[in-house]
């Protein structure tokens, strides 16, 4: 049995409270456990063909993680996992089966419990309310056969592919990592046509097609795809005026979809002149996040102020961090974040304490990839069109 919370105090409840039941074989992994990986092969060791790794070392029966085991873990040689509370983000739900709906399982099932707030406790903070809104704007697939909670059925595939706009709300809680969500669109296009990992990366820059609007959004205009001086990937979609219709990428990327039968239409008369516009919106949009933290949803904003309430309060402590953090800080504060460091951060931030944050920040800085710095002032290299999308 597989069981996830979100936070390393529960964890470290639950491992006490059950181990006075008498359950055995039973550990806990969070994000200060030294090596998460040694618990995966104890519980799975089959899977992680590490059978003989882990001989003489107790096998596992009952695993309580975090969500640092939620991604990049085989653990198929279980089939039951049980959500102890439940995340913001719906996506982590899908992680968290994913880790023993794998290649390999041999269960005919996979059983997913899930335990709800009390009704005092839902009254104020909606959680279950708003999982089920998300859940029942996706029940409208057809012969789906996954369920979350009794009688809500949900597609795995439709999730990732954004059948209902389910991951359209981007609460302050929780930033959906865009590059998985970019990536399984690219992994499901050539996993039906394998052809299509050479035949795109040999494609011109530049190139571009025009198509007719998706039903469910008829907005026309062009999307563009570009790579921009400070080498961070940007997606802007303007409407035929030249306004840009959102800043969503979601949305965007939902618009741009399509099948490989769709029909190439001639292209809008000023599709060239809406592309230029894009790239400069682009080009201002991220010259003024220089010296900014941009949005208190977005990890920049995050980060910084994380670790800078921690580097107050360890101040003149046994626990307080290089004085170089004081300075990846500032550079927070100053330059962009590089695309690998935005990443990196999106996906750690929730996983380790403020240490560990800390500790992250610094080696990417050390390394020279935390931010985009404009040395000696000269002007950022010019933004790079990769391809753009006529939508008439």
């Amino acid at each position: 049995m597989l069981v996830f919370t979100q936070y390393a105090d529960t964890a470290a409840y639950l491992s006490e409270k059950l181990k006075k039941r008498g359950i055995v074989s039973m550990e806990s992994v969070t994000g200060n456990s030294i090596n998460p990986h040694e618990f995966a092969y104890r519980f799975s060791p089959v899977s992680n063909n590490k059978r003989e790794v882990v001989k003489g070392s107790q096998e596992l029966r009952v695993l309580i993680a975090t969500d640092v085991l939620s991604e990049g873990q085989n653990l198929q040689d279980a089939h039951i996992v049980v959500n102890y509370d439940l995340p913001w983000a719906i996506i982590r739900l899908i992680q968290r089966a994913g880790r023993v709906d794998r290649i390999g399982q041999q269960s005919d099932k996979i059983l997913c419990y899930s335990f709800l707030p009390e009704d005092g406790i839902e009254n104020i903070i909606r959680l279950r309310a708003r999982l089920r809104t998300r859940i029942g704007e996706n029940a409208e697939v057809v012969g789906s056969d996954e369920v979350f909670f009794d009688g809500d059925p949900v597609n795995i595939h439709d999730l990732y592919s954004e059948k209902s706009g389910i991951l359209d709300e981007v609460d302050s809680d929780f930033e959906v990592d865009l590059s998985s969500y970019a990536y399984q669109i690219w992994k499901n296009a050539t996993d039906a046509d394998p052809k299509l990992k050479k035949l795109i990366p040999d494609l011109p820059k530049v190139s571009f097609s025009t198509k007719s609007p998706n039903g469910e959004d008829p907005q026309r205009g062009v999307i563009l795809y570009a790579h921009t001086g400070r080498e961070n990937d940007a997606l802007i979609w303007l409407d035929e005026q030249g306004k840009t219709v959102t800043q969503n990428q979601f949305r965007i990327l939902k618009a741009a979809a399509c099948n490989a039968e769709e029909p190439a239409l001639e292209r809008l008369p000023n599709h060239h002149d809406l592309v230029k516009m894009g790239l400069d919106e682009i080009a201002i949009e991220e010259r003024s996040m220089a010296g900014t933290l941009g949005k208190r949803t977005g990890i920049k904003y995050k980060v910084f102020q994380r670790l800078t309430l921690f580097n107050d309060e360890t101040k003149n402590t046994l626990f307080q961090p290089p004085a170089d953090l004081k300075r990846a800080l500032d550079d927070i504060f100053r330059f962009p974040l590089r695309e690998y460091a935005r990443e990196t951060l999106n996906r750690e931030f929730k996983l380790v304490n403020d240490e560990k944050l800390a500790e992250l920040v610094l080696s990417l800085w050390e390394q020279h990839k935390l931010v985009i710095r404009d040395e000696d002032n000269n002007q950022p290299a010019e933004p790079q069109i990769i391809c753009s999308l006529g939508i008439r």
